[in-house]
């Protein structure tokens, strides 16, 4: 296989996304241009993406979006999906639990974690709660490598080394602060509030341009 740049492999997480959306709808086949307006790219870039894995769909049809769809989760290597554990049931982490999609994506949580009694032993969508006291342990055994943290900022530092300590190697936290972990963890934080600003600022510039 071709030497792929990264540029490629980060486009082809929008494009799954895109295909799993147009597969909802109904879509059986899609052309690389409309394809390209749905990912907000060219459509040559689009093809020449491909191309780095022998995949061109059939002229004048376009590209089958369920196969498409299948070929580039076996080069991310999300298929079979991964097994996610959550960590922290409030809000947000109830909202992941009942979100049935994930799977389509390539993962599933298949195990949650929080520290109140309250909540423990409660079963949420297909995944029962279980006690914080027990996650290095359950982690370990189930040989999670993905987690999700939906905890407080002030803990979140604390319960990301207690998972790198048990072997998980990639973090999706909730919490606005950069965790500060070894080079080999990955850490992706979602800002809400600061993604919220965001929005915030172009809808305002777009206020101000109406007005104009």
């Amino acid at each position: 296989m071709k030497s792929i740049p990264n540029e490629t492999i980060g486009r082809l997480f929008p494009y799954i996304r895109a295909l799993v959306c147009l597969s909802k709808q109904g879509t059986d086949t899609v052309s690389s241009s409309r394809l390209a307006e749905v990912c907000h790219v060219n459509p040559a870039m689009i093809r020449k993406d491909f191309s780095y894995f022998g995949y061109f769909g059939k002229r004048g049809v376009g590209y089958d979006v369920q196969a498409l769809k299948e070929e580039i989760q076996n080069i991310l290597s999300l298929k079979p999906a991964k097994k996610v554990a959550l960590i922290g049931v409030g809000n947000i982490g109830k909202a992941l639990l009942l979100y049935k999609n994930f799977e389509l994506e390539g993962f599933k949580i298949t195990m949650a974690f929080d520290n109140q009694p309250n909540k423990i032993g409660r079963k949420i969508g297909d995944v029962t709660i279980e006690d914080m006291g027990n996650l290095e342990k359950r982690v370990k055994s189930e040989n999670i490598q993905l987690s999700i943290l939906a905890v407080p900022e002030t803990v979140s530092p604390t319960i990301a080394r207690r998972l790198a300590d048990a072997g998980v190697n990639a973090i999706l936290s909730f919490a606005p602060c950069q965790l500060a972990m070894p080079d080999n963890i990955k850490v992706t934080c979602v800002d809400l509030s600061t993604e919220m600003a965001r929005l915030i600022y172009y809808s305002s510039r777009e206020d101000l341009v109406k007005k104009r």
